[in-house]
């Protein structure tokens, strides 16, 4: 198949309704079963069926049988950054979940990885946090540190110059559901990584989603100057209840155990 024809035929597959509900639902990292995928979609199961066996045969779903059931999930972490990217291309914002509409998880909303980086609300805040207090300096499609953000990511534990790889060290990534830039790069999965060295963040068991744990609380008012929703405020509504915010009086200080 050509390169046109494969790419007119994945857009097909994405482009109906009801298959891009489906495509959608799987977005957090699950598996979900035919009947769970086509009450999403709004579909019945024979319809459904008809859906899922041309998203497998199109490379987009794989699927795995456990015991009566068979759970179908994306076929690799290149399709959901596909999806992905299409959510950021279009000119509106993902709708509110329905029955037709794939649900996104308020949990994946609020902290998750990308590839190998964080994003969400928390992505985000971190990359905000690093602009603005000039440690960073992202332009459209690359980032360097400054020379103050030199010293403060070595005291962080992070790399202060590219490592020897084609891979830049530091980039914006558009995020899907901020709208707003994350950051990406060698820079980027360092930090993802000294995060979850730290106890900061923990990852949740078949999603890309993760949780910021009370050392992460503390850990990112004190370095970063972002202060995350506390469950135990937000009304009983989660994460997404709470309130993302800068704490006052916070420099770009490095806690004392991570030195």
């Amino acid at each position: 198949m050509t390169t046109a024809a494969s790419l007119a035929a994945t857009a097909a597959l994405v482009g109906d309704p009801a298959r891009a509900a489906m495509l959608g639902a799987l977005l957090d990292g699950l598996a979900l079963t035919a009947t769970e995928l086509a009450i999403t979609a709004g579909i019945t199961a024979q319809t459904a069926s008809g859906h899922l066996g041309r998203l497998v045969e199109g490379r987009l779903l794989g699927v795995a049988r456990q015991g009566r059931h068979r759970y179908f999930r994306l076929a690799s972490p290149e399709v959901a950054r596909m999806l992905e990217s299409i959510l950021v291309a279009g000119a509106e914002p993902w709708p509110e979940p329905s029955r037709a509409t794939p649900r996104i998880s308020p949990a994946l909303r609020e902290a998750r990885t990308c590839y190998d980086h964080l994003a969400g609300r928390l992505g985000v805040g971190l990359a905000d946090a690093l602009v603005a207090r000039g440690l960073i300096v992202l332009g459209e499609e690359a980032g360097e540190a400054t020379e103050a953000g030199r010293a403060w990511l070595a005291a962080f534990g992070l790399p202060v110059a590219p490592a020897r790889t084609r891979r830049l060290f530091c980039r914006p990534c558009l995020d899907w559901s901020e709208r707003r830039p994350h950051l990406a790069g060698t820079l980027g999965a360092a930090l993802c990584r000294r995060c979850e060295d730290l106890g900061w963040i923990a990852r949740v068991r078949g999603s890309r989603a993760v949780s910021v744990t009370p050392a992460g609380r503390r850990g990112f008012a004190e370095a970063f100057g972002l202060v995350l929703p506390d469950d135990r405020n937000s009304g009983g509504t989660g994460p997404s209840g709470g309130v993302w915010g800068r704490s006052q009086g916070v420099g770009a200080q490095v806690p004392q155990k991570v030195r």
